[in-house]
């Protein structure tokens, strides 16, 4: 199979040489013995662990000390914007290390060590990554839970990773309408079984007293974090395969899945993803922005720790690309911060093209600084990549991109290379503890030069993650035939050492199916020149705004209601959102056909109250019975298939009831929900 660039990472004989490189550029405490997981040890350890045996590191000295040792404490680490209260804060590395070692402090005087779990339940402000960085440095693990989950969602998390301490604020922003956390985390705690020894509170300082420092604080377990006493603490050394943190992703049963990265792995991958596939210049001072929710995956690696591992300056933004006040609103941060590059979800892009068609928000900033963006969460639709080159500057490129919250890092991208003007290849004679030197290159291509780009395509698969498509037998696919998406084991440094706690759920979920390969659930193919297109996913997965929701989750909450006896929840094609979430419930004996319509809008209600805003339902649509096979399994897949096109061929020999798919099919026409049904019923308006 040709590829774009030399897979040599791919292959075990050029991972160890590749990724020793690569890891000479950290400031280890002790180097690590050897890059790449011993042979003997990937049939007896997690396929994503292994990496840099023998290295001892802390994450938060890496994005940290490592550069203020090094002369760039006053280089900027951190803008923190929320457009909404007109609160605004920048912060140097040195500053940025102060902070975060003195809230370190705090949470050790609570009892908080090395392996203990703190969950951050905490709004876009400057304080969520100071609180992930405080973790980091006292070899605690962080478990992030995005604002926007209603507390049941938040008490299940409680429960899997059973934290010593929970860190929240008093109050959030979202949409210009204040969000009180402080309640919220309240009554996930009095759901769940665990409880904390504490909870520590962020005021906001920027928001009236009566919202910004005014909560219910329970005697004895909650705190200030003003109030708290400690000192600044340095760094716990920490093994490679230590756990940096726990993200919980959604899960096909429910349950949500806590996913763990290791700190080794995690920061040599990111490191170097900054640099080669983000196009930054490391140490130079350089700002990136992921436009993401730090509770979300993308947060995580390059809206805090990719950026600050690299020596560049990160943002936090508590504001929406439309509304907070305008569609100029992000292009007047790119300007005001002289934004190198931007990352964001195709959603984003969406809306602020419904609302900007022609650019001339856009046009009003000055967007020299930028170079590229980045596009990745769900597929991207061509015509919005196309509409961004198009009102970009001449030279800006979007960038697509296919990963996950598994694999920490692109697994295919279109990369934007090292920087012409960062011409130093890899050295170990920078860092006084590595015990070899080495001028190994570690760029996929030359510095100053640019792969071509297929827009459609997720891009080339990066270093670390050789990537094949096999069929439903697990056999292997020629190059252009659709089929299961894997990766073939070991995985990426970047990628997740396991499921918090649940060894066997994480065999289940992406090993069991296709021995020696890590299932990703996508589907698609590479085509000749070795680039990867998306097709779509292959569970029940439903992404939303990026956000992935678990339609089994959906359909509990909307199942909870007294006069529903049973729902199904699929996601249906959305031009801004990617897909928004359709439940079809089935009601129980008894309730008058007279209650569809209101029982419809009090299941949307319902989900949304369980789950959270971001689970907003398109619509809750009664039907007489759902699609099953003769098992009972839903069809989700096919009704899938109806809300897309109509029709479902061939009709799955499975089913116990074909007509059973006319109910859904109606249904969908009557509520005109759906993309045939939207153009049927505009159709009708216009004749």
């Amino acid at each position: 199979r040709a590829h774009a660039f030399p897979p040599s990472a791919a292959a075990a004989a050029d991972a160890e040489v590749f990724w020793r490189a690569c890891a000479a550029e950290l400031d280890w405490f002790a180097p690590p013995l050897r890059a790449a997981p011993h042979t003997h040890a990937r049939t007896h350890a997690p396929p994503g662990s292994g990496w840099f045996a023998g290295g001892i590191l802390n994450t938060s000295h890496l994005c940290l000390d490592a550069h203020v040792a090094a002369g760039r404490g006053r280089l900027p680490a951190l803008h923190w914007e929320s457009p909404a209260t007109g609160g605004a804060r920048s912060l140097t590395f040195e500053e940025l290390r102060d902070e975060v070692a003195l809230l370190a402090g705090k949470l050790k005087a609570l009892g908080v060590g090395k392996g203990d779990r703190v969950v951050c339940y905490l709004p876009m402000v400057a304080e969520t990554p100071i609180a992930m960085l405080a973790c980091a440095r006292l070899g605690a693990v962080h478990s992030v839970v995005f604002g926007g989950f209603a507390p049941p969602e938040l008490a299940a998390r409680v429960d899997d990773a059973r934290p010593k301490v929970v860190l929240t604020a008093a109050a959030g922003v979202e949409n210009n309408r204040v969000l009180r956390y402080k309640p919220l985390v309240d009554a996930a705690l009095r759901l769940a079984t665990h409880a904390p020894s504490a909870v520590a509170v962020f005021p906001r300082d920027d928001l009236p007293p009566a919202e910004g420092a005014a909560c219910d604080m329970k005697a004895g377990r909650d705190h200030w974090v003003g109030d708290l006493r400690g000192e600044p603490v340095g760094c716990t050394p920490v093994s490679s395969d230590d756990p940096l943190y726990v993200l919980y992703t959604s899960g096909t049963t429910g349950r949500p899945k806590g996913v763990v990265r290791a700190n080794g792995g995690h920061a040599v991958a990111l490191r170097w993803s900054m640099r080669d596939v983000m196009g930054m210049a490391p140490d130079r001072g350089d700002v990136y922005w992921a436009a993401a929710d730090v509770g979300w995956a993308v947060g995580h690696s390059y809206g805090t720790y990719g950026p600050l591992l690299a020596g560049c300056a990160t943002v936090v933004y508590e504001g929406k690309p439309l509304g907070t006040p305008d569609a100029g609103a992000w292009w007047r941060l790119v300007e005001r911060h002289r934004v190198r590059g931007l990352f964001s979800a195709p959603t984003a892009f969406r809306a602020l093209r419904r609302a900007d068609p022609r650019g001339e928000h856009l046009a009003a900033s000055d967007l020299s600084s930028l170079d590229n963006v980045f596009v990745a969460g769900e597929r991207c639709d061509l015509a919005t990549l196309e509409w961004l080159e198009g009102v970009l500057p001449r030279g800006v490129r979007a960038r697509d991109q296919l990963w996950s919250t598994e694999t920490g890092s692109p697994v295919a991208a279109n990369p934007a290379g090292a920087p012409a003007h960062n011409q130093t290849h890899t050295s170990a004679h920078a860092h006084s503890n590595a015990h070899t030197h080495t001028h190994t290159r570690t760029h996929i291509c030359a510095p100053g030069t640019r792969l071509p780009i297929k827009h459609g395509s997720a891009g080339v698969p990066m270093p670390g993650f050789d990537v094949r498509v096999l069929d439903d037998d697990g056999n292997e696919l020629p190059a252009g035939v659709c089929g299961n998406l894997c990766l073939k084991l070991p995985l990426a440094p970047s990628c997740l050492t396991g499921i918090y706690g649940d060894e066997e759920r994480f065999k289940a979920t992406y090993l069991d199916r296709y021995p020696g390969f890590f299932n990703t659930h996508d589907s698609g193919y590479v085509d000749e020149d070795g680039y990867v297109w998306v097709e779509g996913r292959t569970d029940d997965i439903i992404s939303v705004a990026a956000h992935r929701l678990s339609s089994v989750s959906l359909e509990e909450a909307a199942g909870s209601h007294a006069d529903v006896a049973e729902a199904a929840v699929i996601g249906v094609p959305d031009e801004i959102k990617g897909e928004v979430p359709v439940a079809f419930v089935v009601t129980k004996e008894g309730v008058p056909e007279a209650r569809r319509e209101a029982l419809g809008r009090e299941v949307a209600a319902r989900v949304r109250e369980r789950v959270g805003p971001v689970a907003a339902m398109r619509a809750a649509l009664v039907v007489p019975r759902l699609p099953k096979t003769r098992s009972g399994k839903v069809l989700r897949k096919a009704m899938r298939a109806l809300a897309v096109s109509e029709a479902v061929t061939p009709v799955p020999s499975t089913i116990e009831d074909p007509a059973s798919l006319d109910d859904i099919r109606a249904a969908l026409d009557a509520a005109r929900v759906g993309p045939w049904a939207e153009a049927k019923a505009a159709r009708q308006a216009a004749n």
